[in-house]
């Protein structure tokens, strides 16, 4: 007995914590849940606002509620540009392409140009297409710097995974205005290889059925604790009958000798 009970404490202790880590996890999808949704709602606010000058909404930290507002930025390109790689849009994959702009004001800002589509069982193309030359107006909507780890926003040769203003800048040995500007729109015109990237999906994705089904895994690994023992309870007296059965047959066997 005292074995099983060594037993049912290790699974108690096992299974609470399988039902903790489902829990937590349940909890991470409805916060991400809540990020979609203020996202959601910052974009459909903004999507009827007149476009204002970037240095209205740039140039610090950048408000939560201005984020994919559409802002117009005057300037010429350095000729500086980044394949910013492992993106997609409308489920094809290719690369996004950001640029450094000098702005009128002399400060330096990210421009995310757009998206070129991978062409089928090729790889990204290596050949970024040129930026316009002279000066250039664009109409674009704000967005955060994108975080990651070291590895995704420190550009190698040029290339990079996550658009961070800071890392992006330090590479050049340069400030950069924090955030970047999603192009909409530019003149002279941007070129025609480049897709626009728009505004983000304004589904909630996944997150609540996702979120239910964690709950409901830390649920039944909850109710497991106290199936797993009733069974070996269950288990356990049926041993213990049939020993006394067996018990009883060898008495039996022995009074009729």
């Amino acid at each position: 007995m005292r074995r099983m009970i060594l037993r049912w404490v290790a699974l108690a202790v096992l299974l609470t914590l399988a039902a903790l880590g489902s829990m937590r996890l349940g909890e991470w999808q409805l916060d991400r849940l809540d990020q979609r949704r203020s996202r959601n709602a910052a974009v459909t606010a903004n999507e009827g606002l007149p476009p204002v000058p970037w240095t209205d909404l740039m140039g610090g930290t950048l408000d939560e509620a201005n984020l994919w507002r559409r802002v117009t930025v005057v300037g010429t390109y350095t000729g500086e540009q980044f394949q910013v790689r492992y993106r997609s849009l409308d489920n094809n994959p290719g690369i996004e392409v950001a640029a450094v702009m000098r702005t009128t004001d002399g400060r330096e800002l990210l421009i995310d140009r757009g998206f070129i589509p991978r062409e089928a069982g090729k790889p990204d193309t290596e050949a970024l297409p040129p930026t316009p030359t002279g000066q250039v107006t664009v109409l674009g909507y704000v967005h955060r710097d994108e975080e990651g780890d070291e590895g995704a926003i420190v550009p190698h040769d040029f290339k990079v995974r996550l658009i961070n203003s800071g890392a992006i800048g330090a590479s050049l040995g340069r400030d950069l205005v924090p955030g970047y500007v999603v192009l909409i729109s530019s003149e002279p015109a941007n070129g025609d290889t480049l897709l626009p990237v728009g505004v983000p999906d304004l589904s909630e994705g996944n997150h609540f059925s996702y979120a239910l089904q964690w709950f409901a895994f830390g649920a039944i690994a909850l109710v497991g604790i106290g199936v797993l023992i009733r069974a070996d309870l269950k288990d356990h007296r049926k041993a213990q009958a049939r020993a006394r059965r067996q018990e009883q047959a060898r008495v039996d066997v022995d009074a009729g000798e």
